[in-house]
């Protein structure tokens, strides 16, 4: 870009920023931070750690936020100060170039952030993915799609913890389970929950035939002591069995894995990552019980959209997105149209695309 273009390129980020920060309003949120540090530093206060939890997740985002909000500002006047500089100087303005692209994204994050506004929104994500029918092409594509979501963890620089996890007989997974620790997770990954279809030639097949596998994709959120659900016991099927998976001699001997099937509503959860099963107990009601939520209100939002006369794309079985990878490269986005032939991309996970898109599209239909 020329100094000109950057120049108009500034002046229309400029209230862009000055809204966001706004919208994040900094100042309250480092008065709240106060009012969250007198209470971590009270007598008695870690005395009681599930009790601490809410409170710790709330100083969690405000912290994340009141730092999105000092990059914003910060991000602005670097540029402000480059172009000040690069009127005569070419080595300057490539840096007010670089300025200019690092304040865009992040601009649009944020901008991201605002469409969050769902009630746990900010609250982490419990990711579950499972293969469909087709043996070991749909566990090869559940591996896949295993692998590029941690892989668009990562890049965020969110944590990930499995907590479950099944190898398959002959390749990919059987199933996998795992919790994601960043603010806005669940927000950002439920756009992901569905059914995601791949077109492949098979790996598996010495024909090098053309095969269609299928993997749903559930996402919850991980819910804390301020959401209650009851769950009686007579709806409860609890099995335990040997793990299988990763964990030393131990998890091999004992029979320290769960397995939670809800008989209402046919949802299975398992957990085998911890060493015993008062553990694995734990962490699997955990999973049950935002799975059990997740599924309640992806039911409210098809009656709305169904009383609306509006074609409902919330059910569990919905497909979503198509991977095609044989005779042409395309990944596809049913609910947007959102498309691109990047698929080696898409699939080492760079999804940020899709899912501003998605949340775009929801946060316009909301609005409407």
């Amino acid at each position: 870009m020329d100094f000109d273009s950057l120049n108009r390129a500034k002046n229309e980020l400029e209230p862009r920023v000055q809204q966001l920060r706004r919208h994040l309003d900094p100042e309250r949120k480092l008065l709240e931070m106060e009012q969250i540090e007198e209470q971590t530093a009270a007598p008695g206060f870690w005395d009681s750690p599930e009790a601490a939890k809410p409170i710790l997740k709330k100083r969690g985002v405000l912290t994340d936020e009141i730092a999105l909000a000092k990059r914003l500002g910060g991000g602005l006047e670097d540029l402000e100060t480059a172009l000040e500089l690069a009127r005569d100087d070419a080595e300057m303005l490539l840096e007010a170039e670089v300025l200019e692209a690092q304040l865009r994204r992040t601009i649009e994050d944020a901008e991201l952030r605002m469409m969050l506004s769902g009630e746990l929104d900010a609250n982490n994500a419990i990711v579950a993915i499972a293969p469909g029918a087709g043996g070991t092409e749909s566990c090869d594509w559940a591996a896949m799609l295993l692998r590029m979501y941690l892989r668009y963890c990562e890049s965020k620089g969110w944590k990930t913890e499995m907590l479950d996890f099944q190898e398959g007989d002959e390749a990919g997974i059987k199933g996998a389970t795992f919790l994601v620790t960043a603010p806005y997770a669940y927000g950002y990954l439920r756009a992901e929950a569905g059914v995601h279809r791949l077109v492949r030639i098979s790996p598996f097949d010495a024909a090098k035939r053309r095969h269609t596998s299928f993997a749903a994709v559930y996402v919850s959120p991980e819910l804390d002591d301020t959401i209650e659900i009851e769950i009686p016991e007579k709806d409860l099927r609890i099995d335990v069995f040997r793990a299988s998976g990763a964990g030393g001699q131990h998890v091999n001997r004992t029979e320290s894995a769960v397995r939670f099937t809800h008989l209402p509503t046919g949802t299975v959860v398992s957990c085998q990552n911890e060493r015993s099963q008062i553990q694995n107990r734990a962490t699997a009601l955990k999973v049950l019980k935002g799975r059990l939520y997740e599924l309640e209100r992806r039911k409210f939002e098809e009656k709305v959209a169904q009383a609306s006369g509006e074609k409902s794309d919330v059910a569990w079985g919905s497909q979503i997105r198509s991977y095609v990878l044989a005779p042409y490269q395309m990944v596809k986005d049913h609910r947007t149209s959102e498309e691109t032939s990047q698929t080696t991309k898409v699939l080492d996970g760079d999804l940020d695309a899709f899912i501003r898109t998605q949340l775009l599209a929801k946060s316009l239909k909301s609005e409407g």
